[in-house]
């Protein structure tokens, strides 16, 4: 007897969904695959009525979104077309045992040069919220970034109220010279570099420059709603104060890791780190345009760019309206306003619930003090440099060490380790190696010594550092962001760290977590990390003029004893140096 086509059609529909179901359970669990192409290529583009041509992904300048979601896998592939090599760091992705896909040039990668192509794989794993991507090789930085927006898995909510319109805003640093000539220009002569000419929200500097009122990002709002603003500072020196007339921020995530939320009129944000914060919008449409503002945070002793972006959030009502309409500017903090900073940034918390724990280390295996700051390097015999005096070069390093890049990946050199010997060395120093009072008198010998030194931990290890800040050549606040991990600022204070009396007052129940923290101007800040993922993670001042005069150093995290705590092997495209 054959069977009805009525019953075949109803368990083809229940297979259906029953497949339908499987697939929703798993990507719930595993996420999909997220396929992108960057081909990077050079544009021609005009801001302050200067047109050049720059290094962009796709033509696009800020660079397109990667828009994903927690468990997926994103697979990028790079194709280079210009001259400059090139290598792509996806910013905070934990990169957990991928680390051949982090991306800073001569760390994990040889860059891919002209004509080449690298595909970067790597899954988001127990990430959720606003990260960005961005080139890892001198200062290309500059024009070649964009947003990577992490959504939480399907049927995942937010821990705060849903928003009617979620907005990224990207602060960038426009030069009208080639950034790559002025960071050369600098390391040759040993002075400091030409500072920007703007910085921009989304690539626009606005009305407050020349030549520039065309250029200006406006965010059309509705009234009665709540958008969520996607901060991120791609700027390449400069910390920056942001403020919305007469509109409170409420911060609810810091570096893709949700806060507990607060108010304020205020943030300051350094390169290389990301807030979300909640606006909500006026009941009813008001008679008047509101500017957004960012300028600088500054505390060197250096020239900066002391030059304010400004946007405009525009209430959308009849058009006939808006010429006539009040412009109303926000207030922003002195230029070093230093305890506003420090006052800020311990509001940031921690959720610490059952769902979005803080694991904190409760117990150290190893303890750090890095020195962090700026030095001096000899000038060349025959030349006169622009350094501090006519016969030195402007350096910076950790513990007196700066760091040089090798000429090969230092990932590749440890992998197939019995190749290391010349690439690296193993001796960072744990602890200054001549103390001194950091925050105090400078000592006369300022000179660094050069080195491509790094750390090596057991796989595993719980590692406090302590990051202090010195006084050699100005106090100066510095943005240290670490690869491959997230840590927990436990503690932070101005002058010298006292290791006897400042511990005890260590927040250990809720820090905040990141992957990139202020050191104070003239004080030190504490990070507790679990060193849970191997590979070379390189850790470095996300202002790029230090990070091109060596402040920066390496970890080596080793294997652990089960095959999932080790690094697998590269893929067979990586590129070549």
């Amino acid at each position: 007897m054959g069977t009805s086509p009525a019953i075949v059609m109803i368990l083809f529909v229940a297979v259906g969904c029953f497949m339908a179901y499987l697939e929703a359970v798993t990507a719930k669990h595993t996420g999909i695959t997220r396929h992108y192409t960057f081909n990077i290529k050079l544009k021609n583009i005009t801001r302050l009525c200067h047109a050049k041509s720059i290094v962009t992904v796709n033509g696009k300048f800020p660079g397109p979104r990667v828009i994903t979601r927690e468990g997926d896998r994103l697979v990028v592939k790079v194709v280079n077309h210009v001259p400059n090599n090139i290598s792509i760091h996806w910013h905070g992705v934990r990169q957990l045992r991928s680390g051949w896909a982090d991306g800073p040039s001569y760390i994990t990668q040889c860059p891919i040069q002209t004509g080449h192509s690298y595909v970067y794989n790597f899954t988001i794993t127990g990430q959720r919220g606003t990260l960005f991507w961005h080139a890892h090789i001198s200062w290309l930085r500059a024009t070649v970034y964009g947003p990577l927006i992490i959504l939480p898995r399907r049927n995942e909510s937010y821990p705060f109220v849903k928003p009617y319109k979620e907005v990224p805003i990207l602060f960038g640093e426009w030069f009208n010279a080639d950034p790559e000539a002025v960071i050369n220009q600098s390391l040759q002569t040993g002075g400091g570099p030409n500072v920007s000419d703007a910085y921009t929200f989304n690539g626009l500097p606005g009305p407050l420059y020349n030549c520039s009122a065309k250029d200006t990002y406006k965010l059309k709002v509705k009234p009665g709603k709540t958008y969520l603003l996607r901060l991120i500072n791609a700027a390449l020196n400069d910390e920056l104060f942001f403020s919305i007339a007469d509109h409170s921020l409420t911060v609810v995530e810091a570096d893709a890791v949700y806060v507990k939320p607060f108010e304020t009129n205020v943030l300051m944000i350094t390169p290389g780190q990301t807030t979300n914060v909640l606006v909500k919008t006026k009941p009813k449409a008001p008679n008047a345009t509101f500017l957004i503002l960012a300028r600088p945070y500054a505390t060197g002793m250096g020239t900066f760019d002391n030059t304010t972006v400004a946007g405009i959030i525009e209430y959308e009502t009849p058009s006939s309206s808006l010429k006539k309409r009040p412009l109303l500017k926000p207030g922003l903090p002195a230029i070093n306003a230093t305890n506003f900073v420090a006052n800020f940034t311990s509001k940031f918390r921690s959720l610490a619930t059952a769902k979005f724990p803080a694991n904190v280390p409760q117990k150290v295996d190893k303890k750090f003090f890095f020195t962090v700051g700026l030095g001096t390097k000899p000038c060349p015999k025959n030349q006169t440099c622009q350094g501090p005096t006519n016969t030195t070069k402007f350096a910076a390093s950790m513990n007196n060490i700066s760091f040089a890049l090798a000429r090969i990946a230092l990932l590749q050199s440890h992998f197939f380790s019995p190749y290391s010997k010349g690439v690296y060395t193993t001796d960072f120093p744990a602890f200054p190696l001549i103390p001194f009072n950091y925050t105090g008198t400078p000592p006369n010998n300022t000179l660094v010594n050069n080195g491509t030194k790094l750390v090596v931990i057991p796989f595993n290890t719980s590692v406090e550092v302590v990051l202090q800040d010195t006084s050699i050549l100005g106090a100066e606040s510095h943005p240290l962001h670490l690869h491959g991990y997230n840590f927990y600022v436990v503690g932070q204070g101005f002058g010298n760290f006292d290791p006897e009396n400042d511990p005890p007052k260590f927040n250990l129940v809720d820090p905040v977590e990141r992957n990139t923290v202020g050191v104070p101007s003239g004080g030190w800040v504490a990070i507790r990390f679990q060193a849970d993922n191997p590979g070379v993670w390189l850790m470095h001042c996300h202002f790029d003029v230090h990070q091109s005069w060596g402040l920066g150093m390496a970890w080596v995290v080793l294997d652990g004893e089960l095959p999932n705590q080790k690094l697998p092997p590269p893929p067979s495209d990586l590129p070549k140096c």
